[in-house]
């Protein structure tokens, strides 16, 4: 669906040239959630708006269903935007107008159905999302929720085939927050439409998103499936966002009081989530676990859990058959004292 190919954007400054992204490849496949994460000023929001061109790439090339749009004349790009639906951050609605004019606006300046198909499209549009009885309400008499699927709506009326996601649950409370999200996973289901969001939270990323890249400072530090990514995550910018990952100091203190040899992190997916793993490996090779840090929970679809264990374990054949052990059963293991 999507491919960057070594895009560069720099914009001029008084203080000199900026370059906001540097040589960025990424591809996004047709119907998956693509996620890019990345701190504040790594260049996510300059990414998306590569997307439907309302920034021009400096160099590369941004390719969509293998067309690159920056060679797009004046007509092609209108066409092309009819297609990428925008769900913004603070809504973006018209406070003068009812949630049925909202949802109805990109309609009216496509100008491809009659007043009926619009009025029926608009209503299909508002049930998907909820709110079929909040046709005649104005954005001020809703919550943020609710003014959140107005903007949902809005950006699918004219069935796009293409969803960008600015920051779209930023504004949001937590339990909001998973219901719009719980919604887009939906839509994605439904509708087999593709959706880029971008975002600063995993937690945002871990429940909607099929792959991810990360961002920092311009450049694509690591990309990959969600749970590849979340559970072995291999830069330094990737651990620091994923609030799951690393050690707490205080785990370090507890091994050593514990007299352990070795500070072990287990990461695990799917099926062996619900099977007694330590238990298994203490009665096959009497080894004892000291359980310092864990968490389990689900990437998008797939339960996963991620444990940190002290062992005390000093025979070098033991240890073996402790790695061999974990080999066997596909656990990821990583030594980390």
């Amino acid at each position: 669906m999507i491919q960057l190919r070594q895009v560069d954007k720099i914009y001029s400054t008084a203080a000199g040239p900026f370059h906001a992204l540097r040589a960025v490849d990424l591809s996004v496949a047709t119907g998956e959630v693509f996620g890019i994460i990345g701190r504040s000023g790594a260049g996510k929001s300059t990414l998306l708006r590569l997307l439907n061109l309302l920034e021009h790439p400096s160099r590369g090339e941004v390719l969509i269903e293998n067309q690159n749009i920056a060679e797009f004349d004046a007509a092609s790009l209108r066409q092309l935007r009819q297609r990428i639906g925008v769900v913004f951050q603070h809504f973006n609605l018209l406070g003068s107008r009812t949630v049925y004019e909202n949802v109805r606006f990109p309609l009216r300046v496509a100008g491809e159905l009659n007043p009926v198909a619009q009025r029926d499209r608009v209503h299909a549009m508002l049930e998907l999302v909820g709110l079929s009885d909040q046709v005649h309400k104005y954005p001020r008499q809703l919550s943020g929720g609710q003014r959140q699927r107005v903007g949902i709506a809005r950006a699918l009326a004219n069935r796009p085939t293409l969803l960008l996601c600015d920051e779209a649950t930023s504004a949001l409370d937590p339990e909001t927050t998973q219901s719009i999200l719980a919604l887009l996973r939906s839509i994605n289901q439904r509708l087999q439409l593709t959706i880029v969001l971008i975002t600063h939270g995993m937690d945002v990323i871990r429940a909607v998103a099929d792959r991810l890249a990360v961002l920092d400072h311009g450049q694509v530090i690591e990309s990959g499936s969600v749970i590849d990514v979340f559970l072995s995550p291999r830069h330094a910018t990737t651990r620091a966002l994923l609030a799951e990952s690393g050690i707490e100091t205080g785990a370090l203190e507890v091994a050593s009081s514990v007299g352990a040899a070795r500070l072990l992190r287990l990461t695990y997916r799917g099926e062996a989530v619900a099977t007694p793993l330590l238990s298994e490996l203490t009665r096959e090779l009497g080894v004892d676990f000291v359980i310092l840090q864990g968490s389990i929970g689900r990437i998008k679809d797939v339960p996963y859990a991620e444990l940190t264990v002290a062992v005390a374990l000093h025979d070098t054949a033991r240890w073996q058959q402790l790695c061999a052990a974990l080999e066997q059963r596909a656990i990821r293991y990583q030594v980390l004292r």
